[in-house]
């Protein structure tokens, strides 16, 4: 029996809130299972609202450092922690190197990159048989010849009452009003960005109807909110770059309604069951869709959808500049 499993887990925000099917299913199949989780340190806001988890481990490397000699540290560190299987979520090479160090028994992983030299439960991965990322990673918490079965294990990201509270108090927002979240970040690249002066018309629609409308980000997404204030005149509540991820979480946890392009903000607020309009451009929601039933996936599947390209190769960025804010504001209701 797999008592005790380290996940070694992805880089990016959207990416861990996925890799929670993965740790429903293994306590889904042995509820007795300790499940802990080498990450980025930012991603301890994300591991504390997962009860799944038992402990998150510090990865000091940034996403694409080797430090070998750090690896190796850490790995022989966590030796004494006597772990019967490591999952490994990313596909690079360096990424499986701690579980080998660690000496890890099972250390399980899809094959890449030269990985058959240090993981010993390789799978090949066939993307017609798992064309959705959260089944890339149920698959590994398998046999691997057992069967995905329905319906998947979701993420559900649990966030107190007090905190979400304290959190509005802090940042000074009426919860006597509804509260709509606008995301117009995305840490991928400028072409899934919905353009500035389509969120600033909804945002006017919206405080028009008397809402609140937050903007929420990070501070590389600063320029892009200062933009869609400046456009309603400063009546958003712009906490782009003000907020640490558990405020973010809580504020998404107590928003009405959130609408976000393809990032981890939308993957969070759908894993806070919150009603979602997603917007995608030049990403696929074959691959990694908001995992709500609620959510409302808006694209307009022109000839060049998905091009996967962080700036648009044609120039036009037609996807989502054509992506009209009437088209937004109809999906939104009138409650």
């Amino acid at each position: 029996m797999i008592n005790n499993i380290l996940i070694v887990g992805p880089s990016w925000v959207g990416d861990m809130v996925m890799a929670q099917c993965l740790f429903k299913l293994l306590k889904r199949r042995n509820p007795d299972v300790v499940i802990d989780v080498l990450a980025p340190a930012w991603s301890f806001s994300l591991l504390r609202v997962m009860p799944e988890i038992r402990n998150g481990i510090i990865m000091p490397m940034a996403h694409g450092e080797l430090r070998l000699k750090e690896r190796y540290k850490i790995g022989k560190q966590l030796r004494a922690n006597k772990y019967d299987q490591a999952i490994v979520l990313p596909n690079s090479f360096k990424s499986a190197l701690i579980p080998f160090f660690a000496k890890i028994p099972i250390r399980t992983g899809w094959s890449r990159e030269g990985r058959l030299l240090i993981l010993n439960d390789v799978r090949r991965l066939d993307k017609k048989r798992y064309p959705l990322m959260i089944e890339q990673y149920l698959a590994l918490g398998l046999p691997e010849n057992e069967q995905l079965q329905k319906p998947y294990p979701l993420p559900e990201l649990k966030v107190t009452p007090e905190f979400q509270k304290q959190t509005f108090d802090k940042f000074k927002i009426d919860l006597s009003k509804p509260t709509l979240a606008l995301c117009p970040g995305a840490e991928f690249g400028p072409a899934k960005r919905w353009p500035e002066d389509h969120f600033a018309e909804v945002a006017s629609k919206k405080l028009a109807d008397g809402w609140n409308v937050l903007l929420l980000g990070s501070q590389k997404d600063r320029v892009v909110t200062d933009q869609i204030d400046k456009i309603t005149d400063n009546r958003c509540i712009n906490l782009s770059g003000t907020t640490n991820l558990d405020e973010a979480i809580a504020l998404l946890s107590g928003s009405k309604m959130v609408i976000s392009n393809d990032s981890g903000l939308m993957h969070i607020a759908a894993a806070l069951d919150r009603k979602l309009i997603a917007l995608y451009g030049p990403t696929s929601d074959l691959f990694t869709p908001p995992l709500n039933k609620d959510a409302k996936v808006i694209k307009l599947n022109l000839d060049c959808q998905p091009c996967f390209q962080r700036e648009c190769p044609l120039v036009h960025h037609k996807c989502m500049k054509e992506l009209a804010p009437a088209l937004v504001l109809s999906q939104l209701g009138e409650d």
